[in-house]
């Protein structure tokens, strides 16, 4: 990437600012920002649709740090999701609203690395062979909003998710360089938004093996170009399969240690009950807890909303999409009894075992109302809950969705 189109981010994101200040991260440029409000089906009342800088308007949960969640009809658009309805969730208020990529570095050490290095974007992109994949980037609270009892947390409905086209280096080329110790344990991953109260500086870890599994990346595209400044400019972790909470933004510290890495990030937060279905008893605390890893099996109908009205007789074609945390999906069923009586549905292309799977299913309804349901199994046999299961975070929810539509 040449300079000139660097500088040309630089002062996009700079004339942003006045967009996040409108936002609540400042006191001026209300003005740049496109608003609405909508009625989530929760009991959060009304919620305002903003444009943030190069993002289409998004359902705003907080603007210091920014959580945006994509308006669910989105995922009607298609498997890949656009960079400008991709979600945002920050935990720090004090995150970068200028990056020169030109001038960005990626600083390797720690006490388990042999050789110390820094990295810069032109040698990450030149002096590395990249890898593309499709992949789901999910919130470890999507649909926490859902959650029943309420929980506490940002409370978000099915829509901090995402999938996109990842383009970039294999971390485990990048630490064969660092010429790691046989001491290594664990590898840390920080990012330029700072911490100002709370757990601090958002630090994440991953096991060395994991860290060379070849398929956790440091990507510097998204969907054929750079990545959006909120979702991490110009370089992002990406670690396919597990939750965003991993998925570091505007990438600048990697350090290999020879410990268990014990930051507020790891522990205590974003752990779960450390059980089979990571569930609890509301009103009980879990015996145990470990830090969240890979997704659950999802399945969601897009192409109908709940409340939606459908013409009698006439047959409709069900879209929607399915993923799991890197099985792979196998097959979905549908239900228009509410999950009394289940047929197959039809499976898309597969675009990689990362990445959503479509599926269809015909449906003529008579005059009536229909609860539609539908659940999939990836390809270890792992599937959804029929009932949905609990837990203090607020994390990890995959239970069958219910769809309830009239046909008239």
């Amino acid at each position: 990437m040449g300079t000139q189109t660097n500088l040309a981010r630089r002062r996009l994101v700079a004339g942003g600012a006045a967009a996040l200040a409108g936002a609540g991260l400042g006191a001026v440029g209300r003005t740049a920002l496109a608003q609405s409000a909508i009625d989530l089906p929760i009991a959060n009342g009304r919620r305002n649709l903003v444009a943030f800088p190069e993002k289409r308007p998004l359902i705003v949960l907080t603007s210091r740090p920014p959580q945006l969640e994509t308006p669910f009809e989105v995922f009607n658009e298609g498997l890949i999701t656009p960079n400008d309805a991709f979600f945002v969730r920050y935990h720090n208020a004090k995150i970068p609203t200028s990056i020169d990529g030109d001038r960005h570095v990626i600083n390797i050490g720690g006490n388990a690395c042999g050789k110390p290095f820094t990295l810069t974007m032109a040698e990450l992109r030149s002096q590395f062979k990249p890898i593309e994949y499709v992949a789901v980037n999910q919130c470890s609270g999507n649909s926490r909003g859902l959650f029943a009892p309420r929980v506490t947390g940002g409370q978000l409905t099915n829509g901090a998710m995402g999938n996109a086209r990842w383009l970039g280096v294999p971390l485990k080329d990048v630490l064969a360089r660092a010429e790691l110790k046989n001491t290594a344990r664990q590898v840390t991953f920080d990012g330029l938004d700072e911490g100002v109260m709370g757990g601090g500086d958002f630090v994440k870890a991953l096991d060395v093996n994991h860290a060379l599994d070849g398929e956790v990346m440091l990507a510097y595209q998204m969907n054929g170009t750079e990545i959006p400044m909120l979702n991490g400019f110009p370089v992002k972790l990406v670690v396919p399969g597990y939750y965003g909470t991993y998925w570091v933004k505007h990438l600048s510290q990697i350090d290999v240690i020879d410990n268990v890495f014990n930051g507020f990030w790891m522990n205590p937060a974003y752990r779960v009950p450390d059980n089979d279905c990571a569930c609890i008893e509301p009103g009980t605390a879990p015996a145990s807890t470990r830090p969240i890893g890979r997704f659950t099996v999802r399945s969601f109908i897009t192409s109908i909303a709940d409340g939606g009205r459908l013409r009698a007789g006439q047959q409709t074609v069900v879209r929607g999409i399915a993923f799991d945390g890197g099985q792979g999906v196998r097959e979905v069923a549908y239900s228009t009894d509410g999950g009394q009586s289940w047929r197959g549905a039809q499976l898309g292309a597969d675009m990689g075992r990362y990445s959503f799977r479509e599926f269809t299913f015909g449906f003529t309804p008579q005059p009536g109302s229909y609860d539609l349901r539908v659940r999939a199994w990836n390809r270890s046999g792992q599937s959804q809950a029929m009932e949905a299961l609990w837990q203090p975070a607020g994390y990890m929810r995959n239970v069958v969705e219910s769809v309830k539509v009239t046909a008239v």
